[in-house]
């Protein structure tokens, strides 16, 4: 009889697979597929009920040599799973049907924009940032307008109207009031959705009512700036009950826009449209002045766009003179989105350790020091 400690029922050849939900430090939270290990005999009891089972698991030394990244979504091979530990090592990162940087999220299929009608009131410029990144992600997009309880119904009417004019239907709920919520699961089941919207907009409590064993932390929003305060600190994925997955996000109240000037006009539905049914005369039109332009015209969003193509343009300017990607320059984003760069400071010379990295450190350490005791 072998004494290995390592479970039997699954040879070192045949890897179990699973969806990474955390990635902390240099762990990764794997929770594995639930149609493996069944016909096992008298190990069956060991690989039974899979879809619910997480083993804390490193990366292999081969692929960190490979410069392979390992993100939450990834789908991932699991070698030498220890049942009784729950651990095990990724040894493989199968191949990915999208992927963000930020957030890093791989293999999602949509976004889901959650945005407060109140308290903070809803702003149509921050929206509008924040529709066009999402659109900018190639991923479907879905916007979710919460506290709908705080505002009339012919508040909602007209917001409702707006955006279907800008391409979007938007879905109201009320977590207090439960409203709306049902409509909104239909659009996340069996699927990996990334939540994300600015601070305080009510995304941390919406999970807690779809996942109640999210347990997530819920920030106020702060009266003096009638802004959110950051709760999320990381991406982590949750299981709905229905199935699907939900990535909660970290809230920021200006998303960087990152695209060059040329693509930001496909990014606005309202644009999109009118290219679609007619050409510019120019193939490189920006839809600023020159003549012949289809898209330029009386569409409520049009200053928007104009605001936000001065921005591309800068932006694409200071990364022509830089030459390569390091600088001694950091970007700043300020209010409306307008961007200056300032002088970085020398980080070795300056700087201390940020929080994080000193918390990732401390987590790093108490899991070695977990181990080293399970082992004894």
């Amino acid at each position: 009889m072998s004494s290995d400690p390592q479970d039997s029922s699954h040879p070192p050849s045949v890897p179990l697979s699973g969806t990474v939900l955390a990635v902390q430090a240099n762990y990764y939270q794997v929770r594995l597929d639930g149609d493996q290990g069944s016909g096992t005999g008298s190990d069956e009891s060991k690989v039974q009920n899979l879809k619910s089972k997480i083993l804390l698991c490193t990366r292999r030394s081969r692929l960190k040599k490979l410069g392979q990244r390992v993100m939450v979504g990834d789908r991932v091979e699991i070698e030498e799973p220890d049942w009784q530990g729950q651990r095990g090592a990724i040894s493989a990162v199968l191949p990915r049907r999208s992927e963000l940087d930020r957030p890093p999220v791989a293999n999602a299929d949509q976004i889901l924009l959650v945005f407060a009608l109140e308290e903070p009131t809803l702003d149509p410029y921050q929206l509008s940032r924040f529709l066009v990144k999402a659109e900018s992600t190639g991923l479907q997009v879905e916007l979710c307008l919460s506290k709908s309880d705080l505002v009339s119904a012919a508040d909602r009417e007209s917001w409702h109207q707006r955006l279907t004019i800008w391409g979007h239907e938007p879905i109201f709920i009320s977590v207090h009031q439960a409203i709306g919520l049902a409509a909104l699961k239909v659009h996340l089941n069996h699927r990996i959705t990334i939540v994300s919207g600015p601070s305080g907009a009510g995304k941390s409590s919406l999970i807690n009512t779809l996942i109640p064993q999210a347990n997530l932390r819920v920030g106020e929003v702060s009266g003096k700036l009638a802004r959110g305060r950051h709760t999320t600190r990381h991406v982590e994925l949750f299981e709905l009950p229905e199935g699907g997955l939900l990535a909660d996000t970290p809230g920021f109240n200006q998303p960087e826009l990152d695209c060059p000037p040329e693509a930001l006009a496909h990014y606005f539905p309202e644009a999109r449209q009118r290219l679609s049914t007619s050409s510019c005369q120019f193939s490189n039109c920006l839809h600023r002045h020159e003549p012949g332009c289809v898209v330029r015209g009386d569409w409520e969003r049009y200053d928007y766009y104009l605001d936000m193509l001065d921005e591309a343009i800068v932006r694409q300017q200071v990364l022509g003179r830089m030459g390569d990607e390091e600088t001694n320059l950091k970007l700043k984003t300020r209010s409306r989105g307008q961007q200056t760069y300032e002088p970085k400071l020398a980080t070795k010379k300056y700087r201390r350790p940020s929080r994080r990295t000193q918390q990732q450190e401390l987590q790093a350490l108490q899991h070695e020091e977990e181990l080293s005791w399970d082992s004894d």
